[in-house]
């Protein structure tokens, strides 16, 4: 019977039981209707965003369980939220599904989102399904912010600095042993253990909201997150702004466990800290004296990594003094 169990797929179940089935994941007096009513505090501004993730380009079973998909998909629009300085209010969830993919795979799928977003206090408030040749996952995700709180790409100023709220490359790492799993053999088994999950189970940075509203004074932050990599982040947020900006590479951290050379050379390391991506981390611009402020109270995974300038210059100092341009990689293009 076990085996039975485990060969359904959802064509055995049909729509209507298929949504009843899933209803279990979603939050509870919400789901029912033709929509969701959402409530934002007085004063309020809502925000929305919405991410895609396709089998085959997203992910890959290789690398990621179903429950670990349904995480990343979930993290990866509570961490844009995040980078808008906004306060998730519910997400809906359209997938686009194969009529043999099997039950149990959408059971975890599900199970993966819904423990991510119970983590972060929020739920699924909606959706859709529809037959695919390929698993599909759209998710929107929605928040809510004070105007005057909001994170935008576009306030960077000359003589602000830049804060990273935490060091860059392990998903980079993770992926690498999930891929390749010769590598890395210097690592301790908790190191290896800490940095697939870094890539499997990323954390979106909520938690900085709470201390950004408390800095002192009140000011205007920008800023993204970095899960297309530091380096897209720091360009696009001086491009959005009109600056430019100096970083310093003996500030910009990796995890611990990478900083080994026999585990990962110098110029490897700087390589996946800028462009390894998939860290989801913020990368924030502000005045001096409330960077460090906010690098204090979150402690020595944040830093400061640069500052901007003005002009269009967007450089990277090395240790050995010399200016070198900071430059988008040709990494993945979705239609390049």
């Amino acid at each position: 019977m076990e085996q039975l169990h485990r060969d359904r797929t959802i064509a055995m179940l049909g729509e209507q039981q298929l949504l009843q089935r899933l209803h279990r994941f979603c939050a509870e007096g919400v789901v029912g209707d033709d929509g969701a009513v959402l409530m934002p505090q007085p004063g309020h501004a809502l925000v929305v965003t919405t991410d895609m993730l396709v089998d085959g380009v997203h992910f890959s079973d290789r690398t990621t369980s179903a429950a670990d998909v349904g995480w990343r998909a979930a993290a990866a629009n509570l961490s844009d939220l995040a980078a808008m300085g906004a306060t998730p209010l519910g997400v809906t969830l359209s997938l686009g599904l194969p009529t043999a993919l099997a039950v149990e795979w959408l059971d975890q799928f599900y199970t993966g989102i819904a423990q991510c977003l119970q983590t972060y206090g929020t739920a699924i408030i909606g959706g859709d399904l529809s037959r695919s040749s390929v698993v599909t996952v759209s998710i929107t995700a929605v928040g809510e912010v004070l105007p005057h709180q909001q994170i935008l790409r576009s306030v960077a100023q000359p003589g602000d600095v830049i804060v990273v709220t935490g060091p860059h490359g392990a998903a980079r790492a993770g992926l690498e042993i999930l891929t390749h799993p010769q590598w890395g053999q210097a690592l301790s088994a908790g190191d290896r253990v800490s940095l697939i999950q870094a890539h499997q189970r990323p954390c979106p940075r909520l938690d900085v909201l709470p201390i950004l509203k408390q800095l002192t004074p009140p000011l205007k932050i920008a800023g993204m997150d970095s899960s297309d990599g530091l380096a897209d982040a720091i360009l696009q947020i001086c491009r959005a702004s009109g600056v430019g900006a100096t970083l310093e590479q003996a500030s910009i951290s990796l995890p611990p466990s990478l900083q080994n050379p026999e585990v990962l050379a110098p110029q490897q390391a700087l390589q996946w800290s800028l462009y390894g991506g998939e860290d989801f981390e913020l990368v924030l611009c502000l005045p001096p004296s409330s960077a460090q402020e906010l690098v204090t109270k979150l402690g020595s995974a944040a830093r400061v990594i640069g500052h901007i300038v003005s002009g269009d210059k967007v450089e990277v100092l090395g240790r050995d003094g010399l200016k070198q341009p900071l430059e988008l990689q040709q990494g993945f293009q979705h239609f390049g």
